[in-house]
Parts: structure tokens; sequence; C-alpha cells
């Protein structure tokens, strides 16, 4: 035991000396502490480097886009859907690496389905809470919830809906909602400024600027040429977002990109606000879309022809019993005004035939054989039986209309690609990453409407539906249905891109 407390005894007075020499080191300076504890010198600038008064135009600038903003965010919605899908177990691939981009799939408890979450855009614009989007942001899921700016989410109900101008109106319930007002974007012009406000890869309330980069390209007949182009940074779940004015009014719908990467690129498309609009009445009111015709089958105008420098739409075969035969037209002549608009070529006459009041006289100011004249009739409802195959949507019957047999008839422009099987070979040639799978595309018919897709390009999917051989490929377009657009999931090279198909 004497032995124990004289150890014990040693080391506190051990411990002591130890403790002594350490507050001596501390408090002489001696001590080598961590450089983090010495407190270091620093001086922060007082004062900016450029003097306020030497941009005041821009600081104005950024008070008046501050207000612009902070009007319109609060029309922005998120939109957000889901929809239960069954796991297609005869692919015997696992299905989660298998879905778009900005979507998010979860395993059913039963594990008989998967809940497929997606995200994308919307604005208000009625007093009663009606939401518009992208049909294709809602179309065929099962629930439809609407985020508002102050973060309340709201249930929402699908009012209607229409694949081939890509409009879906949604209604909520909520008296406090403040609509954007629909511009007139006939006014216009490249080079404005714009904002494009929405719900990119679930950043909701996100904004980017830009310009309107081009509008109604006269040398394209897609769809494409009718709407605004803009270079707005535009991303997976913009769609069905608005793009704004300087006036905080909605002059377009963001609807589609052109991508190598599945992201901006700088060359963004939006729907008109002025198919918007009538699109939306004709919802609201009759339920659906009522399309107007005027019956014609047109083709380009070459220069000098009637005296025309190229501008004017060529009528090559007038539909019988149409308003284009009511007003006595006839093949050779060439359509200058309808209803005083000037009619520079077959996008805008279809787009001024969309927009024209039913079985109201419009005039249509034409050159027969060098000679002016007008004449006048009026836009009825396209027939439900209307043939559109072979020609652009919407404006007269095909000089060798297709027969529902056909095969180019029912799986649309996808039946013009040639597609191989992808080997391992030819997955080296072309530079893939390792977990690509799909076909290979070999040739494009150049008539095909799909320009977009290259030799080369390797198909993953089809509207969420993979495919890993040609068997697949050749099944799932047959089942396709013509008259419903349809979205690619491309790989070249090692960029993921998407493709949307629509009608033609």
């Amino acid at each position: 035991m004497k032995n124990l407390a004289k150890f014990l005894l040693f080391v506190l007075l051990v411990s002591a000396g130890i403790s002594l020499l350490y507050d001596y080191r501390l408090k002489h300076g001696t001590l080598n502490l961590p450089s983090a504890t010495k407190p270091e010198k620093y001086t922060l600038a007082t004062s900016p480097n450029v003097d306020p008064k030497q941009v005041a135009s821009l600081e104005a600038l950024n008070r008046e886009r501050r207000a612009l903003v902070s009007s319109v965010i609060p029309s922005v919605v998120a939109v957000k859907t889901s929809k239960k899908i069954n796991i297609r177990r005869e692919y015997g691939l696992d299905p989660f690496e298998f879905f778009f981009r900005n979507q998010r799939q979860f395993r059913n408890p039963n594990d008989e389905a998967l809940v497929q979450n997606a995200l994308g855009s919307g604005v208000i614009v009625t007093n009663e809470g009606h939401v518009i989007t992208n049909n294709h942001v809602v179309d065929q899921v099962d629930e439809i919830e609407v985020q508002l700016s102050d973060g309340r989410t709201k249930k929402a109900r699908l009012v209607g809906a229409d694949s081939q101008v890509d409009l879906a109106v949604l209604k909520i319930d909520d008296p406090g909602v403040k609509p954007l007002k629909l511009a007139d974007s006939d006014t216009v012009q490249a080079g404005d400024f714009v904002l494009a406000i929405g719900n990119p890869f679930g950043f909701e309330e996100t904004v980017t600027d830009g310009i309107i980069s081009s509008k109604m390209r006269p040398n394209r007949t897609d769809a494409f040429g009718e709407l605004l182009q803009t270079n707005a940074a535009i991303n997976p779940g913009n769609s069905g977002g608005p793009l704004i004015n300087l006036r905080g009014e909605v002059i377009g719908i963001n609807t589609a990109i052109i991508s190598r990467s599945g992201g901006s690129q700088g060359i963004g498309f939006a729907i008109p606000s002025n198919t918007i609009r009538t699109a939306l009445e004709s919802l609201l009111k009759q339920g659906r879309i009522i399309r107007g015709y005027l019956g014609v089958q047109t083709r380009a105008l070459q220069p000098g022809q009637n005296g025309a420098e190229s501008e004017g739409v060529n009528v090559e075969e007038v539909v019988p019993g149409s308003p284009a035969a009511q007003a006595q037209l006839q093949k050779g002549d060439v359509i200058r005004k309808f209803d005083g608009h000037e009619v520079k070529n077959f996008t805008a006459l279809r787009s001024l035939v969309a927009q024209a009041e039913l079985n109201k006289n419009v005039d249509l100011e034409i050159v027969r054989n060098g000679k002016p004249l007008k004449v006048t009739t009026q836009i009825k409802e396209q027939p439900m039986n209307y043939p559109t195959a072979g020609v652009v949507p919407g404006q007269g019957q095909p000089q060798n209309p297709r027969q529902p047999n056909d095969e180019t008839e029912t799986s649309g422009p996808l039946g013009s690609i040639d597609v191989e099987d992808l080997t391992p070979a030819m997955a080296r040639q072309l530079d893939l990453p390792s977990n690509v799978s799909g076909v290979v595309v070999t040739n494009i018919d150049p008539d095909s409407g799909v320009a977009e897709l290259q030799k080369g390009d390797v198909i993953e999917e089809i509207n969420q539906q993979p495919i890993t051989s040609v068997s697949d490929y050749e099944k799932i377009v047959a089942s396709l249905d013509p008259s419903q657009p349809r979205v690619l999931s491309v790989c070249r090279h090692r960029m993921r891109s998407f493709l949307v198909l629509r009608p033609r």
C-alpha cells in the first residue's frame, strides 16, 4: 500500500510539473501553437471600385428587371405529375436504368408497378385559376399537382388538352390567384428582350433572360416554323412555363429545345401567345380545339412566279366543298393577303386560318395569271375525317393520299428510318458509354421529317419504352398512334438528348 501511495504521489507531481511548464511557455510566447489560432490582420474594402453615378443606367435596369420578375413570379407555377407504370419484365432490364431526365421513379410496395414522378411548369392566365402548360407535361398521368410560388400545393383538374398544339389547360381552386395577360405575339420581333420562367430540374422560380432569336421562318414547313425561337436558357422542366416580355405579359409557352446534350444550348422554342389564346378559348368554350381550315394544298412559290419574289402561297390543289372551293380558288392562284393580313408563306397562312373566326366572311387577295383579284369565303370547322396525311396539318388533301395499311401512314416518320442491333464492336467504334443499349440508325429518308437524327445515333427509348433490339423497335413503332407525338431518347457518341417528333 505504501508503494502504491508513493507511485500515485509521483504521478501527481509529474503532472503538476508539466502543467506549470505549459503555462509558462504559453505566457512567454515560446509555445508553438497551430497557425490557425493566431489572429490575422485584415482590412475589408469600404467603397466600390465603380462610382454608382457612372453606371446609373445599369442600376436603373437592375431595379426595373427586379420589378418585372417580382411581378410575374406569383403567376408561374410548378406542375408535378405522377403515373403508375407496370414493370416491363419481358425486357430483362432494370427499369431504373431507363427514365427521362427530370423524372424520378420509385418502386411501388407491391413491386408490380413503378410510380413515375415528372416535373414541368405552367402559368396562371385567368382569374378563375386556369393554368396553361404543355400537353406532353400532363399526358396520360394519374395525378396532377400545382405548386404556387408561396409553396402551397393544389390539386389540379385537367380541363382539356391538345397534342397537336401541345397545349393543356388545368384548373385549380384558389380565389387569390394572379393571372398574367396573354400578349399579341404578332407584334413580337427578333431582338425583343424576353424572360423564361419555370421549374427546370425541379428548381422552381428559375428566371433566365435572352432575346427573340427568330420568328416565323419562311423556309420551314414543320412545327418549328410556327414557334418563337429564343436563346433564353430552357431546360427539362421548363416545359409549359411562360416566355415573358418587358410588360410582364405572356408572349409564348416554352415547349421544346434543340440540344445534343439534353440541356440548354441556346436554341429554345415557345408556342406563340396568339395560338395559345385561340386554343385556350376553344378548349374552355367547346371542350376541344375547333380547327378551321381553308382546304388548299400548296407548294413553295418560286422567285418570279406571278411577279412575286417568293412571297405568298401558291395553290396547288383545291379540296372540293371546302372554303377554298367556295371562294372559287384555282390551281396556280397565289394568295397574298388573308383578311387584310399579308401572307408571306404557308406558315403565316396556316396561322391566320387557325385564328380566324368560323363562319365569318374573310377576304382573300390573290394573284391569278398576273392580275390581282379579291375573293370572299367563310372559314369552316375542319371535318373530323379530314385527311391530313402527306400534307401540312390543316391544309388540303394530298395528291397521293396513303392508304390506312400503308406502313409510313401507320408508323409515321420512324418508319422511314433504317436501324440495326447495337453490337459491342459498333459501340466501341461509335465511342459510346458502356451502359448504352438500343438500336443504331443506319439510314434516314430525307423526307422523313426527322432531320435532327443522324447516322450512328442510338435510339434507346421511344415514349419511355426501352429499345434493346430491332425487334423491340419494330413492335413499338408499329403500336404508336400516328396522331400523337413521339419522344425519343437518343445517345450520340457520349451525349444523351431527347427528340420530340410531332405528327405531320
